[in-house]
């Protein structure tokens, strides 16, 4: 697969929409301080990622697949770390 990244030069991508897509786009946009175009190209990509990166396959053999998923089953070692961090608070959380 070709990297992506080394690609610069900018292109033209042309799309339809209904006007009512148009608009509430448009209105997104403006919350953000974005244009139409910058707002609709980082959703696209955002969304392009998520696609390929949910797809992304790693092969294992059966003893390793059988270890991977021993760890995964196996409660985490206790450490100072893992306490701090199942007593901190939540952002969502409300404060006290």
């Amino acid at each position: 697969m070709e990297d992506l990244s080394l690609r610069q030069e900018a292109v033209t991508i042309n799309i339809r929409a209904k006007a009512r897509q148009r608009d509430l786009i448009d209105l997104a946009a403006d919350r953000l301080g974005r244009s139409r175009s910058d707002f609709m190209l980082e959703a696209a990509c955002k969304a392009a990622e998520d696609v390929l990166l949910d797809q992304t396959y790693f092969g294992l053999s059966e003893n390793g697949f059988a270890e991977l998923q021993a760890m995964l089953d196996a409660p985490p070692r206790a450490s100072d770390r893992l306490r701090r961090t199942l007593r901190a608070r939540a952002p969502w959380d409300a404060k006290p």
